[in-house]
């Protein structure tokens, strides 16, 4: 009882205080917005908030750590201690190592006066005679060079430079909330033994995946809209583009294990514990991962065949195919139609096989002469079309955008583009959790906890 006691204490206390230093934090926030909106001049908004993104940037890399620890060591109770040790200190060291970093590159005034020292003793040790030999040199050896051949430059949203730091606090936010609500599910499910299940694992596969596609590209787009930093190497943006689409495959794998089982559940439910165990759902999604690697690996060999022209940049926030195929000096015809190909070929079959599915189930409810049956039945499906639908319509609407919409602004297509993988990694966390009873009891049983 005293330990339970203790342990409470020590959990109310910590979120009671960061709590109402986090209330004070958005307070004043809201009122530096308020007052920044009030400003008449774009130059002026940009230069306002542009002193506000160190901390903020601080601020994200103190609190989450902070209350990440703090759960798990609360709630944890199957991780090993020397888990719970790693990550006490991990949430010291990082805030630690990257707030100095932050404040170093988004202060001019800090960031000058260190340059200064440091030439001061790279000069006395290389014998430069003049501080500008010693700052080319060390551009050069950071390769800080504007014709470094081996690094593109990723513009962010060209067009709407003086509104990055506006735009990244709705794409944070998304971000934030898609990632909590995919933790949480992860860490629910993989506490809770009831939901050891097919329909649980596969739901934890989907929020993997979710997890995977938005951390792939939207931590880079942050530090562009942030810090400016343009850059990524050739080997990084194919890597980028790489993991991307093999999870963006996978992502679209597991929508159709998923509607194969709410078929073998509806149609066959006296054998579905046989066919669709545990051991079987890892199976396919083993089987889903090793068909997006083949798919999509051809795609960066194919763009590394063709030499790349002398302008490297990309209009984009993220190394998009074909915005990287435009800056090869060569034939990319071959790219081009694979690309294609694996559109029709993957995202085409994987449409028509939950079609088949659903078709197979409406017909097989139609068969159930009870309404309140068909009610019940066709519950159980819901949950899974509005993912199909959060999933699968926004790239389609963009792609038909980008096809079609030859007036659209390049910037509207660069944020619907984004768009597609933040919408669906935030919205379906909260479908589950909403449709899905037993899911959303569990959550309410550890939310009440905290």
């Amino acid at each position: 009882m005293v330990s339970d006691l203790i342990k409470d204490t020590g959990l109310v206390l910590p979120f009671v205080f960061n709590g109402l230093d986090l209330m004070l934090i958005a307070l004043s926030y809201s009122l530096i917005i308020r007052a920044v909106l009030r400003i008449s001049s774009k130059k002026a908004h940009q230069k306002a908030l542009n002193t506000c993104t160190a901390n903020i940037c601080g601020m994200l890399m103190s609190y989450p750590s902070f209350f990440f620890s703090t759960l798990t060591y609360r709630f944890g109770q199957g991780i090993t201690p020397h888990i719970h040790i790693i990550l006490a200190n991990i949430d010291f060291l990082i805030s630690t190592t990257l707030n100095t970093i932050i404040y170093l590159v988004k202060n001019k005034e800090l960031h000058e006066k260190v340059g200064k020292y440091t030439c001061r003793m790279y000069s006395r040790t290389l014998n430069f005679s003049e501080p500008d030999q010693c700052i080319d040199h060390l551009m050069a050896s950071f390769n800080f060079t504007p014709s470094d051949a081996s690094t593109f430059i990723l513009m962010g949203i060209p067009g709407l430079e003086t509104a990055h730091i506006m735009i990244s606090i709705p794409f944070s936010t998304f971000y934030i909330i898609g990632l909590l609500g995919n933790f949480t599910i992860l860490f629910v499910v993989g506490k809770e033994e009831t939901l050891h299940k097919p329909m649980y694992l596969l739901i934890c596969m989907l929020a993997l995946t979710d997890i995977g596609k938005s951390t792939s590209i939207i931590p880079k787009a942050l530090c562009i809209f942030w810090f400016n930093l343009k850059r990524i190497t050739v080997n990084g943006c194919l890597a980028q583009m790489f993991f991307l689409h093999v999870v963006s495959v996978m992502h679209s794998s597991i929508l159709v294990t998923m509607a194969f089982d709410r078929y073998v559940a509806i149609c066959n439910p006296l054998r579905y514990a046989t066919i669709l165990t545990n051991a079987q759902i890892a199976k396919l999604g083993l089987v889903g991962l090793i068909r997006a690697v083949l798919f999509i690996l051809p795609l960066p060999l194919l763009l590394s065949r063709l030499p790349f022209c002398a302008n490297r940049i990309i209009p984009h926030t993220y190394c998009e195919h074909i915005a990287v195929a435009k800056i090869l000096c060569g034939d990319i015809t071959v790219d081009g139609t694979y690309s294609l190909v694996i559109v029709f070929v993957v995202i085409g079959l994987d449409l028509m096989l939950i079609f088949l599915s659903y078709g197979l189930i409406i017909r097989a409810v139609f068969r159930i002469s009870s309404k309140k049956v068909h009610q019940k039945t066709l519950n159980t499906c819901t949950a899974h079309i509005c993912v199909i639908l959060t999933s699968y319509t926004p790239p389609l609407f963009s792609n038909l955008t980008h096809q079609f919409g030859q007036g659209i602004a390049p910037h509207v297509h660069i944020i619907l583009a984004n768009l597609n993988f933040l919408i669906p990694t935030m919205l379906n966390p909260i479908i589950y959790g909403v449709k899905n009873k037993e899911l959303r009891d569990k959550v309410v049983k550890y939310i009440n906890r905290i």
